[in-house]
């Protein structure tokens, strides 16, 4: 179902969220909400995966079997904290970027930002507008983009070229726009953004004027650090400072592992697809994966298409036999 004609390049909340009322209306889907899936295992009798999840509102138990399971908890279901030498003692707030809510709730504090993908760079852009004494860990090299520069490589990837010509041309941009970043502590990788993207899944960084509070001091830029103290943060190079929070932006795991009983066909042990894309949403026994390739929202379309379709070709088949 295609968005209205009207719609806008980047969708706001509000009318997204009106979409998928929509969606839901149109095709009669029944999602259930506040439901945990606590196990799911095929049962080799009834050739049927069962599913017991419970409702974590009043504790009811609910009991599913069905031919087609579809695992689409994606791959960014759980948020990652490292281990970090000394993290324990740390006497300050240490949370995870997905508990962040807003720069407001750290005015006038030390902070420290552990990541520097797009939740890391936007949220030390937020604390420092709000006027938090912010610190940034960079540890590995990246590539600092604007949103306008993306939509440009996606609207060249569809020409006759090569990736490594596009990435040429947005690197080019990029540095017309930035400058040379790596005396403030970004580093560009070898390969460039899409290049980058296509074999790894790393994505390049959106910049919402980070960069611009970098170069003027007001946000510090620090390598890995090597142990914690109480409230005092050692880094490799060296330096020392004291934090009031540290904020980790450092990314997600999936859990798939820990519902998904005895699957050994699709998922390996971190619950990510043992193939590669394109040969990785199939499972046996009628079990799929979508968004688990590491492709963005064109590889979530793509595994949804084409499960979709192996469903109902399954489906036909059964009604046939």
């Amino acid at each position: 179902m295609p968005y209205p004609n009207d719609s806008p390049t980047y969708v706001p909340k509000d009318q997204f969220l009106r979409y998928m009322d929509d969606y839901v209306e149109k095709f009669h889907i029944s999602p259930r909400f506040n439901t945990l899936v606590e196990s799911c295992m095929y049962d080799e009798k009834s050739n049927c995966w069962n599913i017991m999840a419970r409702d974590i509102v009043n504790g009811t138990i609910l009991d599913y079997a069905s031919k087609f399971v579809v695992v689409a908890t994606g791959e960014n279901s759980e948020g990652i904290i490292p281990n970090i030498d000394g993290l324990q003692s740390f006497q300050g707030e240490a949370i995870h970027s997905s508990s962040y809510n807003s720069g407001s709730d750290y005015v006038g504090k030390s902070v420290l930002v552990v990541g520097c993908g797009n939740s890391g760079f936007e949220i030390a852009r937020d604390l420092a507008v709000y006027g938090a004494n912010t610190s940034i860990v960079i540890r590995s090299p990246f590539h600092v983009m604007t949103k306008e520069l993306i939509h440009l490589g996606m609207i060249l990837a569809r020409w006759p070229i090569s990736l490594r010509l596009v990435d040429f041309i947005l690197l080019l941009f990029a540095h017309i726009l930035f400058g040379d970043l790596s005396r403030y502590g970004i580093v560009r990788p070898n390969m460039g953004p899409l290049v980058l993207k296509a074999k790894t899944g790393r994505s390049a960084v959106i910049d919402t004027g980070t960069t611009t509070l970098i170069k003027k001091g007001d946000i510090k830029v620090f390598g890995p650090i090597h142990r914690i103290r109480g409230n005092l943060i050692e880094f490799e190079d060296g330096n020392e400072r004291y934090y009031d929070t540290i904020i980790f932006a450092t990314g997600y795991k999936s859990t798939t592992n820990m519902w998904l009983k005895k699957d050994v066909t699709m998922l390996n042990s971190d619950g990510m697809p043992k193939n590669d894309f394109p040969n990785h949403w199939k499972g046996a026994n009628g079990l799929y994966c979508v968004g688990f390739a590491r492709r963005g929202l064109l590889g979530i379309a793509h595994d949804a298409k084409i499960v979709a379709s192996d469903i109902q070709a399954n489906i036909q088949m059964i009604l046939f036999d």
